[in-house]
């Protein structure tokens, strides 16, 4: 089971882009964001009784726990939706996201002292190249300029939010770390809310939905098995698995809601895969 964990992660993340657009059309994006993590908040606690994990800790280890959460679910997924919102392209925002590996890699060596190695940069150049490759001929138009601001933050949150979490380890029970991580983005997404937008919550059946599964699939799935190959992997190595998120995405729009999936992005989505195999398959022992 754990083996699949990196398959069912990008299927479970790939699926965020669809469903967070479909959100977004019944509710603004930080008053979506701050009901989603409220809930994951309460669910996370509940988990964390269920498994009678010790719900104190060390100050240091709960400001660090707040702090990978206001990044990732925070500046990460906040700018995601807030991009989404403003008319940014999903396909676009997908594109600007997968550099994300890129970053990581070249910072994993001088933050956490990871080396990176020739065959990983390779890797990580495929993985970007297919999914370029499946975005690139999307691009086109007007784009919102606060929509590509929005986006790079959400970038560097992601990245950044990779590093510092490798660092922090597993000095807290899953359910605990989760718990601590969507309280800071609950809190976080209620301060935007009420700095920046006119907050409304439309219950229609499509938004219970889409939100019912960004809260189960991905925040209680996906992030969690985020975090546990975070632990277990290199940064590097786990970042490049977001290569797949763009190509994944786009089979699932051809699946799921029509969208169009051409020759190319197959082509692209055979790349990017390849490449994760390179830049993640276990090195042969010498």
């Amino acid at each position: 089971m754990i083996r699949a964990f990196p398959f069912l992660f990008v299927i479970l993340w790939s699926s965020a882009f669809i469903s967070g657009k479909i959100i977004v059309e019944d509710a603004s994006p930080f008053a979506a964001l701050g009901f989603r993590f409220a809930l994951v908040a309460f669910g996370f606690f509940c988990f964390a009784l269920i498994l009678k994990d010790n719900l104190s800790a060390r100050g240091r280890d709960i400001f660090e726990a707040c702090g990978t959460g206001i990044l990732f679910h925070g500046l990460y997924l906040g700018g995601v939706f807030f991009a989404v919102s403003k008319g940014l392209p999903a396909s676009i925002a997908a594109l600007i996201v997968s550099l994300q590996p890129v970053l990581t890699g070249a910072l994993a060596g001088p933050v956490l002292g990871e080396t990176v190695t020739w065959r990983q940069w390779a890797g990580i150049m495929l993985g970007f190249g297919g999914a370029a490759l499946v975005l690139g001929l999307d691009v086109g138009g007007e784009l919102p300029v606060m929509g590509l601001l929005a986006t790079g933050i959400a970038l560097l949150a992601v990245s950044a939010g990779t590093l510092w979490q490798k660092r922090l380890g597993d000095r807290l029970p899953l359910s605990v770390l989760n718990l601590y991580q969507a309280m800071a983005a609950c809190a976080f997404h209620v301060l935007v809310m009420l700095a920046i937008e006119q907050p409304f919550l439309e219950f229609t059946g499509s938004f219970i939905l889409a939100m019912g599964w960004q809260i189960l699939a991905i925040s209680f799935g996906a992030f969690s098995i985020l975090m546990y190959l975070i632990k277990v992997g290199s940064a590097s190595q786990t970042a490049t698995l977001f290569f797949l998120v763009p190509p994944v995405s786009a089979v699932m729009g051809w699946l799921f809601v029509n969208e169009n999936l051409t020759p190319i992005d197959v082509i692209g989505l055979l790349i990017a895969t390849f490449g994760v195999y390179v830049a993640t398959r276990p090195q042969a022992e010498k």
